[in-house]
Formats: structure tokens, sequence, C-alpha cells
């Protein structure tokens, strides 16, 4: 697969518009350590915090986001592990690629494991999922795993809040979308420009409104480039685009292989995106044969953003408890 260049070169400057600087908040403290890495001649980027001689706990972001999205808990964790948080291909700082697959990212992370050794895992949403495979199909490489929110969508497919509806993936409708896309793409490769951060920030805000704009500031920040034109989101706009088969009754049954035990996170609030309703979860969670539960009160799909030290001492109570060894 071949990597389509990106804009991360552009300086920033120009249309009359100030370029902010990067934006800081309460208890975010970027990686310590940031270094490119290469995955079957693909460039990723990966952050890090803690000791980089301590157990290793990788990270991986969901779909549309980045990996400095865990920098307020990371922090929390890094005194005890060295947090190893990855740039999803088509996302933050990592290339951008010809197209996209599920296994793909299962593959890289598995690359990153096997030059920094068997590490716990934590995902959050598409990357709950994926550290959930991760560990399935990668066990002599993983320890326990951490799930926030990643337990797949509802088993009707809706369209991300502010996007119209999508044809069901697998079907000839879904087919044209896809193609349609893509050709769209060949066009007009990139997101269009910005003036100001704020028009990002309000375009996160109607999909994520329990997000405060403070921190919206911040993360949209670390997941825009600044052009002379403008800022544009740094995620590849085919990143989250795929054209099937695929069905959501799929989620779950894969799971009874899983051999390293799970804490599985949710929030207590209803969201945009999730908690899924109870009974779902419930009946795709049974195919785990150890999983712990738990549910953040005062939090969202955003758990990890929302309440970043409530969820610290879930998941190092978690790693730390001999019975989930």
């Amino acid at each position: 697969m071949l990597a389509r260049p990106s804009t991360s070169g552009i300086l920033p400057g120009a249309m009359g518009e100030p370029i902010e600087d990067e934006p800081s908040y309460p208890g975010a403290h970027g990686p310590e350590r940031s270094y490119d890495f290469d995955s079957m001649g693909f460039r990723l980027r990966v952050h890090e915090w803690g000791d980089p001689h301590a157990q290793p706990l990788l990270l991986l972001h969901g779909m549309w986001d980045h990996s400095r999205g865990f920098d307020l808990l990371a922090p929390l964790l890094s005194a005890r592990y060295r947090l190893i948080a990855i740039d999803g291909r088509g996302h933050g700082d990592s290339d951008w690629a010809d197209g996209y697959s599920w296994p793909h990212d299962v593959i890289d992370a598995i690359r990153v494991l096997e030059k920094v050794g068997r590490a716990h895992l934590l995902g959050h949403s598409r990357g709950g999922g994926q550290v959930t495979d991760l560990a399935t199909v990668a066990p002599h490489l993983c320890g326990k795993v951490i799930n926030l929110d990643g337990f797949g969508p509802p088993e009707k497919l809706e369209p991300p809040p502010g996007q119209p509806a999508q044809a069901l993936p697998g079907t000839p409708e879904g087919f044209a979308e896809f193609l349609d896309a893509r050709r769209r793409s060949h066009a007009r490769p990139d997101w269009k420009p910005h003036g100001q951060l704020d028009a990002l920030v309000k375009r996160r805000k109607l999909q994520n409104p329990r997000l405060s704009p403070e921190w919206l500031r911040y993360f949209c920040w670390h997941g825009s480039r600044r052009a002379p034109d403008g800022y544009r989101w740094k995620v590849d706009p085919m990143a989250g685009m795929g054209a099937g088969p695929w069905k959501p009754e799929w989620v779950g049954p894969g799971w009874r292989r899983l051999k390293r035990p799970m804490l599985a996170i949710v929030g207590a609030e209803e969201d945009t995106w999730g908690p899924l309703d109870e009974q779902l979860l419930a009946r795709r969670l049974s195919n785990v044969p150890r999983v712990q539960r738990a549910r953040v009160a005062h939090a969202g799909h955003f758990a990890h953003m929302e309440q970043p030290q409530a969820v610290a001492e879930l998941v190092l109570a978690f790693l730390e408890d001999e019975r989930w060894s």
C-alpha cells in the first residue's frame, strides 16, 4: 500500500488570521518522547510517557481521533508504566495511505510490540476493539486488556452525528458510495481550510457535545495542521471509509478466543456515541471468557477525557490486581 502525501510540512502563516500558540489545559501533559516508527514501510508517529524501562502499556485511539487525546490519562499512569501511544494510519501525525483496513491497524500495533516487548493494552472506541482483536491474535505479546467503550456500534447502524445517512457496507449502494467518495478524494484529497481554530472546535462540539470547548480547543489544535490558508484536520478524509462486507452481529463471537483478562469500561451518561444498550453490550461481552466491568460516573463515550482520574484509578487497580493475571 502506497503512502499518500499529507500536508504536514506546510508552514503556518497567512490570510491575515493569526496562528494560535499551543493551548494549555489543566492536567494535560504532552509526551516525553515522540518518534516515527516504520511498519511495513509505512511511517507511524509514536508518543511516550514514563520510564522507558518500565512495563509497557500500549494506547490506541478511536476513529477520527489522535493519540494526543491521551494527554490527560497518560500522565496519571506514567509513574508506574511506560505509556506508548500510536497515531493510527491516516490519523494524527502518521502517514496517509491509499486505503485503510482494520487488520492493518492491528498489524501496526503488533509491529510496535515486537519492538518494545510484551505490553498491557488500552484502547478507546475503535482502538478498544482493535486492542481486543490484537490480544486475540497475538496473545504472546499482550498482557491485560482495557477496552474503553470499544464494543462496536448498535445493531442498527446510524451515521456519525452531523453526517448524512450512509448505505450499509457490503451492499451495492454501499460500494457505490465508497467509489464516489474515492473519486471525490482524488479531486480534493484534503479537508477544506478554516481561518480560525474556533471553526474546528465548533464542528467537533456538534459531534461530542459533552466535551468542553476548552478541552476541544486543546484537542483540535493537536488534531489539525496550520497551513497558509488556515486550519485543516490532520485525519485523512478516507480513513473512516470502507465498502464492507461487514455486519454488526459479527462483533463479539471472535472474542471467545481471547485468553487475556479484559476490563470493560463505559461511561454512565448517554452520549452521541454510546454507551450501547445494556442488553446488547451484555450479549457481546458474554463472549469474553474473563471480563471485569466498570461504569464511570459523570462521563460519556470519552470517559478518559471527561473523568481521567476515575479512569486511571480503575486501570491501575485492574492492572495491579493479581486475581486478573
